[in-house]
């Protein structure tokens, strides 16, 4: 069985489209999945699945809707994949402010002059590398202040989610013990 690291769009969000993490673990473990693991309360699970990344995706969107009466995409990687992303990290000083880097995980690349489009909404402090279908943000002034973060729906036009550093490192921790 693989492991793959899932994660919910918009969900727990200042209040909106709520979601209960055992609600969507039982409904996960429901539709077959085993190991299911939820960490904080927006949307990111830990399962094990000998189906595909695409089944997956596919099998969840069409359970979630009739479960809690809305749409949420989701994103999802294998174990290999977050490890890859983890090594990867072009920003290593973040490791002392793990809020400071995003994860931005993307569903399809952005083109050329949407990243060229992207740059040029960045601030002094804030730098950003595309590797793999991952597009590491750095913000040391902070995410919520940031201009790029502001920017990536707008300017990349991909499905994309985002996750701090904090998260994505916990996840990995996560997913080992799975």
């Amino acid at each position: 069985m693989t492991i793959y690291i899932v994660l919910f769009r918009g969900i727990n969000v200042g209040g909106n489209k709520k979601v209960n993490m055992e609600a969507l673990r039982d409904m996960l473990v429901g539709a077959g999945f085993e190991g299911v693991k939820t960490y904080v309360q927006s949307g990111n699970v830990v399962l094990r699945s000998n189906k595909t990344a695409r089944q997956i995706a596919e099998a969840i969107s069409s359970i979630f809707v009739k479960t809690f009466s809305f749409e949420s995409r989701v994103s999802i990687r294998n174990i290999d994949e977050w490890n890859c992303m983890i090594a990867k990290n072009p920003y290593p000083q973040a490791q002392e402010n793990p809020k400071s880097l995003h994860a931005v995980i993307l569903d399809e690349d952005p083109t050329d002059t949407a990243l060229e489009n992207f740059a040029s909404k960045a601030s002094e402090t804030e730098s950003f590398t595309v590797r793999n279908r991952v597009l590491y943000l750095y913000t040391p002034d902070g995410f919520g202040t940031s201009k790029l973060a502001l920017a990536l729906d707008k300017a990349l036009k991909v499905p994309l989610t985002a996750r701090n550093w904090r998260t994505v490192l916990a996840l990995q921790k996560l997913a080992e013990a799975a």
